[in-house]
């Protein structure tokens, strides 16, 4: 390793809701335990996946939904604070998270270290709407939305939309209280969409973005830390082959690719906002206008980071503990050609895939090394805590997930669309 981490200062996993087979928390639990930095996490009990990490130091067994008034979850991270006894860096792994700790950075200062940074920035690019607006603002491009007050603003736009369409829950927060959708759905006919809107209540926390088709687009990822002054510290850039559920959800396979276009675009784009922490961004490359359209905006910790490294065993969170402790981020060029496999829903994909005839181009034709989400010969325990949670209620999430799809899917008469 060419470089060593302050073993004083521990890293806490922060995350809020209840979601407790996320390979993201475990990933970071081994990227600095590895190193020798003491590990916690805040998890839903003692038996999930990251709790069974032999690099995790304590676990503090928390459970929120996410719906919590934000001063609870304050006091909570406070006490958690007093727990640990020194400072510790903050590692978010959802939105809810980030956003908390940006809103409320001169209380968390003493006992807690993150990057600084304006506090409502967060929150906007949470927001499908406020990232969207951001784009328009910055002349980035992104898919044509809607953003829904009623039920009658989604009529008139099904009147008037070109089919399929993408829905997404619009806010941070409220997607734990008021989930319209269980993730990005391709909703593929009015009919569709009217039958899930009915669900929705009188204020609809949905956008309604236009799709790109697949047969057109090609999807790529970028990770990064950005610095004082909103200075790229580590930067990558990825291309993701598949995703559960398909086209439209959770990378379950992706591989690194260089792309120094896409690059710029994304550190002038974070410049421009004055944005500095850790990124995870999710692109579309439109082939039918040659540009890379914004999806979504993560401004924590992404869970396939680890898909990431460069030549001096730098990822996004080794780089963000590194300069939240003071010490230089060594530079150094991707590990291209590596691959990323989420064991748990790449075989489901894999399936999906090969039935639609979809390929990603850029894709190597044989990866240069694989990391998995899950299991690690060094660490054992997290894969087969995942495996043990998984069987039940992971395969009712992913049936769940796959229905959602089959009935936005479905045409008119409640037919499914060939």
């Amino acid at each position: 390793m060419p470089f060593q981490a302050d073993r004083e200062v521990p890293g806490l996993i922060v995350k809020f809701g209840d979601y407790p087979l996320h390979h993201g928390g475990v990933g970071a639990i081994r990227s600095l335990g590895r190193l020798g930095v003491p590990m916690y996490a805040i998890t839903e009990d003692r038996y999930t996946p990251a709790a069974s990490s032999r690099y995790l130091r304590r676990a503090f067994v928390w459970p929120t939904t996410g719906t919590e008034q934000s001063g609870r979850l304050v006091e909570g991270l406070l006490r958690i604070g007093r727990r640990i006894g020194r400072p510790a860096v903050l590692i978010p792994t959802d939105e809810e998270a980030a956003v908390l700790i940006a809103e409320h950075q001169d209380d968390l200062a003493g006992p807690f270290l993150f990057p600084r940074v304006a506090p409502d920035l967060p929150r906007r690019l949470a927001s499908k709407q406020g990232l969207h607006e951001l784009c328009a603002e910055h002349g980035i491009a992104s898919p044509a939305a809607a953003f829904p007050r009623s039920y009658q603003d989604i009529v008139a736009f099904a009147d008037t939309a070109r089919f399929p369409v993408v829905a997404k829950n619009r806010e941070a927060f409220l997607r734990r209280e008021r989930p319209a959708v269980h993730g990005t759905t391709r909703i593929s006919s009015r009919d569709g969409l009217l039958a899930l809107a009915r669900d929705w209540g009188e204020r609809p926390g949905v956008i309604l973005q236009e799709y790109l088709p697949r047969e057109q687009a090609e999807d790529w990822i970028v990770h990064a830390y950005f610095g004082a002054d909103s200075t790229p510290l580590a930067l990558f850039t990825g291309v993701k082959v598949r995703s559960w559920p398909p086209h439209a959800g959770m990378t379950a396979n992706a591989y690194v690719v260089d792309n120094p276009e896409l690059a710029d675009l994304a550190a002038r784009f974070i410049k421009q906002i004055g944005f500095t922490g850790v990124v995870d961004l999710d692109l579309r490359f439109d082939r039918r206008d040659g540009q890379y359209k914004l999806l979504d905006f993560n401004p924590r910790v992404g869970a396939q980071f680890r898909l990431f490294e460069n030549e001096a065993s730098v990822d996004v969170v080794r780089a963000l503990h590194l300069d939240l402790t003071g010490r230089p981020v060594p530079e150094g060029e991707q590990r291209a050609g590596h691959r990323y496999i989420v064991e748990n829903i790449d075989l489901p994909a894999l399936l999906a895939y090969r039935r639609s005839g979809y390929t990603t181009p850029h894709a190597p034709a044989r990866p240069s090394g694989t990391e998995l989400a899950w299991f690690a010969g060094d660490d054992p325990l997290p894969f087969l805590t995942m495996l043990a949670r998984f069987v039940r209620p992971g395969a009712k999430h992913l049936h769940e997930l796959w229905r959602t799809h089959r009935r936005g899917s479905t045409g008119p008469g409640g037919r499914r669309r060939p």
